[in-house]
Order: structure tokens, then C-alpha cells, then sequence
């Protein structure tokens, strides 16, 4: 069963989003806060799939802190935010703390169960490569990139990525020296079907660059093609 936290402290929208995730096949689990939140994926041994939070929830942990938290305990977890249209800034701060996506109330089932998918599909692609036979591994340069254990290394280092940021980073393996645009790096990661914005390529690229680049203000590897997108040189 596909399983995701669902943490959001208005009831109806809670219940919405529940009772669509449930149409769609997913086992969910409430919570109200992002303490319960925390302590329901504690209790459920970090079994899930997916997490959808709320930005704005009362207590000691809101949305952002429950998105650090999940995603220092899994890298693995497909994460998405629900904000409101006024925060922005909070959207940028989530991405940059690990989530996947986020969607903007208010929101319909179809669009909201679409990004869940997406994500699920993310996180079960890479489980399915864990388990197979296969030990491909891309070299640039002094990086690797192991697409069974889903590892990224830099002169042997590992360097922990979420499953967006390894994405990109296969693909941007899978093309070097090649100026790729913002539109396909989205369409590649994200899904064709993807109805977010593009500015999300952004945030995760800006992320990347903090992990691989010696300077992130000064890039050598993941290099802005202006007006265009980015290029990776080893």
C-alpha cells in the first residue's frame, strides 16, 4: 500500500485532501500539528511514502520545520508543501530546506493528486532501482553517481541528495556540456504533466550548487546558461 503523512491543521481541508488521496489508492495518516506529525512517523518507523504539510500549523514545529526534520531522517521521502498565495517566501524556504513540490491553495483534487503521483512515482523508481540487479554508476569528472544505491560522490565524499536533486543530477550527467533548458530539466524531473512553475528548477539548482560547488556564488560545474537554463562541466 502507498502510504502518506498528512499533516494540516484546518479539518476540512485535511479531510479533502485525505478523502482524494484515499480515492486515488494511498493508505493516509493524519495529523492535526507538526508535533503529531513528527511522532506519527516516529511510531510508524518512517514507513512512508509521501509527506503532504501544511506550511502554517500551531505548536512548536510549522510546515518547515517538519519538512528539515523528515528529510534529515530520509532523504527518500517525497515531501510537498501546502502554502497559501502570500507565502512566498516560505515556499523558497521549504524547497530549500528538501521539499519536492508545493501546491498553492487553494487547489483542486486532480491537481493535488497529480503532484502526489508524480512524487510516488519518483520515490518508487528509485526504490525499484535499489532493489534490482543493476550497478550502473555515471562518472564526470571527480564525481560519481551510483544508480543503485541512489549515491553521489565527489572525490570519493559522499554527498546526501534528495531524490529531485539526484534526478537533476543524472540528468544533467546524462548531458554534459549540453545548455539545458528550464522546461525540460521540469519535464524530466517532474513529469510532463507538471502544472507548477519553473522557478522550482531554480531553487533546487541554487541547493545543488551548495553541495557540489567549492564556491556556490562561483560556479564551475553547474554553470547559468543565461536565458536559458544550465549546463553541468565536470
Amino acid at each position: 500500500m502507498r502510504k502518506i503523512l498528512v499533516a494540516e491543521d484546518e479539518q476540512n481541508i485535511r479531510e479533502f485532501v485525505v478523502i482524494n488521496l484515499q480515492r486515488a489508492g494511498y493508505e493516509t495518516f493524519e495529523a492535526e500539528t507538526g508535533d503529531q506529525a513528527l511522532e506519527l512517523y516516529d511510531r510508524e518507523k518512517g514507513d512512508f511514502d509521501v509527506a503532504v504539510l501544511d506550511i502554517m500549523m500551531p505548536g512548536s514545529h510549522d510546515g518547515l520545520a517538519v519538512c528539515k526534520e523528515l528529510r534529515r531522517k530520509n532523504p527518500s521521502i517525497g515531501i510537498i508543501l501546502l502554502s497559501a498565495r502570500t507565502q512566498e517566501m516560505d515556499k523558497v524556504s521549504g524547497l530549500m530546506m528538501g521539499a519536492d513540490d508545493y501546491v498553492t491553495k487553494p487547489f483542486s483534487p486532480s491537481e493535488l493528486v497529480a503532484r502526489v503521483d508524480a512524487i510516488y512515482r519518483r520515490v518508487a523508481l528509485a526504490s525499484d532501482r535499489r532493489d534490482s540487479d543493476t550497478r550502473d554508476e555515471l562518472l564526470s569528472g571527480e564525481f560519481s553517481l551510483n544508480l543503485r544505491n541512489r549515491s553521489f560522490r565527489k572525490n570519493g565524499k559522499p554527498i546526501e541528495l534528495t531524490q529531485v536533486e539526484f534526478q537533476i543530477m543524472e540528468y544533467f550527467f546524462s548531458n554534459p556540456g549540453v545548455a539545458l533548458n528550464r522546461g525540460d530539466i521540469l519535464k524530466h524531473v517532474w513529469g510532463a504533466g507538471y502544472t507548477g512553475e519553473e522557478k522550482i528548477v531554480d531553487v533546487n539548482i541554487r541547493r545543488l550548487r551548495m553541495k557540489v560547488e567549492e564556491e556556490p556564488s562561483n560556479p564551475q560545474h553547474i554553470v547559468t546558461v543565461w536565458g536559458l537554463g544550465y549546463r553541468w562541466d565536470a
